[in-house]
């Protein structure tokens, strides 16, 4: 099994007068000046992001752009039901609401659901997300999205994105804690039913910890009853390690329906080669 594994997982409301009206809430990433953290952490959860080279300023604004719109119609029927439950008790004092928003305004999010990651690699970018967002659910939609109306590019500079549901430490304790969490919903939940599955590694800026040796530890964290299938598979495992944190997703087998989750090839695919006489 782990000689196979090692060969064939590297795969690659309305209101009264004295009541303002209730307005929809915002889902927003930070604005300029407030956007970027130093680091990723384990624990954290987001979205790996490709693009052209030099593009990369334009990139993270046009996909902050891109998920501040999608969160909002992913999400806004939990954002109402919390509005609700805040306007239901009594009247707004329209002055001091008014004043709240403008002192909002003024400051950062303390939370944003969305928020771009410093990444000292050319053409690569990272995005912590927030609950309510899960990762992989939240990168379908949006590549689903595009799939339908392939016509209205949304994007001009992105190419793959590539969720990431946990990060941890780059280290073989970090990689199985991380494994553990990230792959029994998947692979172990009772009753247990055999899966094909295969992994995707990449390695960025890290030579520590050696491809075949990181395979052989996720594939072990799989284990029996389910099997390598690099073609076949049911599910793929995506992992991403990075300096000294380390990824790692579930997706299905519409990752290779929806071109790998490359915005770039769902917009304009790259045209299959012809062999001549």
């Amino acid at each position: 099994m782990q000689g196979t594994a090692k060969r064939s997982l590297a795969a690659d409301g309305e209101g009264s007068d004295s009541k303002r009206a209730k307005t929809k809430k915002q889902w927003r990433t930070p604005r300029k000046g407030e956007d970027t953290r130093r680091a990723i952490e384990a624990g954290d959860s987001g979205i790996w992001a490709t693009c052209d080279k030099g593009k990369e300023a334009k990139c993270v604004g046009e996909l902050k752009d891109l998920f501040t719109e999608v969160a909002e119609s992913m999400y806004s029927d939990l954002s109402d039901a919390k509005d609700d439950a805040a306007d239901g008790s009594a009247d707004i004092n329209i002055e001091a609401d008014i004043a709240q928003e403008l002192e909002d305004l003024r400051k950062p999010a303390a939370d944003p659901l969305i928020q771009s990651v410093r990444i000292d690699v050319q053409c690569v970018l990272f995005f912590e997300t927030r609950s309510p967002i899960e990762p992989v659910a939240f990168v379908r939609r949006i590549c689903e999205d595009a799939a339908k109306d392939t016509e209205r590019k949304r994007t001009r500079f992105a190419k793959r994105l590539t969720p990431m549901t946990l990060m941890g430490k780059a280290t073989e304790k970090g990689i199985e804690e991380v494994a553990k969490q990230v792959l029994a919903p998947h692979f172990h939940q009772e009753p247990i039913v055999q899966k094909k599955f295969a992994i995707r590694l990449s390695i960025r800026n890290h030579n520590v910890m050696k491809r075949d040796e990181v395979i052989e530890w996720v594939a072990a964290a799989v284990g029996p009853p389910h099997k390598v299938d690099l073609k076949g598979y049911d599910l793929l495992v995506l992992v991403e390690i990075y300096t000294n944190v380390c990824g790692m997703s579930v997706v299905g087998r519409d990752f290779e329906e929806l071109k790998r989750y490359n915005l770039a090839e769902i917009y304009e695919p790259t045209p299959k080669v012809v062999a001549s006489c």
